[in-house]
Formats: C-alpha cells, structure tokens, sequence
C-alpha cells in the first residue's frame, strides 16, 4: 500500500480501516492533502468522498489537535486530529471521534505509566 498525498478516498480506505479497529470502533475520518477521504464508523465506511474542519485545520498546520469542532458532522464531539507525515510533508491527516465525550482521551491520561505522567506534567 502507498499512501501519498494524492491518495484517495478508496486508496486509503484499508488503513483507515485497520486504524477504526485499533481504537475499539471510535468513529475515524482520514484525507489526504489533495483528496477528500473516508468516514468510518462501526465499521463500515459511510463516505468516500469526506472532509472535516479539523482535517483540514491539522492538513494546514501540521499539528495535533484535541478540539471539539463548531461544524460539521461531528460538531459539539471532541476529536484528536493528527498530521500523517512524509519526509517533513504533511501528506494526510487522521482523526478520531472521541464519542465518549471525552472518557476515552481520559483513560489514556489515567493509564500512563509513572515516567510518562512525570513528562506529561512538566517533571512535577
């Protein structure tokens, strides 16, 4: 498989897939920076032709973000949105659509290891 930032919907759809199943089913959407991509939930692809606000923020940026978008399908559900990068190039962008409100983000937290939270917390 080979992901580039031309990519399409149906190119990227088996990684986006294999992705929805590693975070437990969570609705995914993922795009590329010249297409339009997929959206996912229970595992099925409900669009091939996707985009959202905060793919194209990150696609932009290049940053990760934790928003809760104002728009858009998934307006008022927090999302954790990140950049797919290729040799310094934004070439697609990931998100995952936390609709437990925020309970899955928060396990994550909960379930770092010592090391981690110390990092996390500034060496506190």
């Amino acid at each position: 498989m080979n992901i580039n930032a031309s990519s399409t919907g149906e190119e990227i759809a088996p990684m986006a897939l294999a992705i929805h199943n590693l975070v437990n089913g969570l609705p995914l959407t993922m795009r590329t920076l010249e297409n339009p991509g997929v959206r996912i939930e229970d595992g099925e692809i409900l669009d091939y032709n996707y985009t959202g606000p905060l793919l194209e923020k990150v696609l932009g940026s290049g940053e990760i973000t934790h928003e809760i978008p104002e728009t858009g399908i998934y307006k008022g559900t927090p999302v954790v949105t990140v950049p797919v990068v290729e040799e310094g190039d934004v070439i697609a962008a990931i998100g995952v659509v936390d609709v437990t409100q925020g309970i899955y983000s928060d396990i994550m937290e909960i379930t770092k290891r010592p090391e981690e939270l110390n990092e996390s917390r500034g060496g506190l």
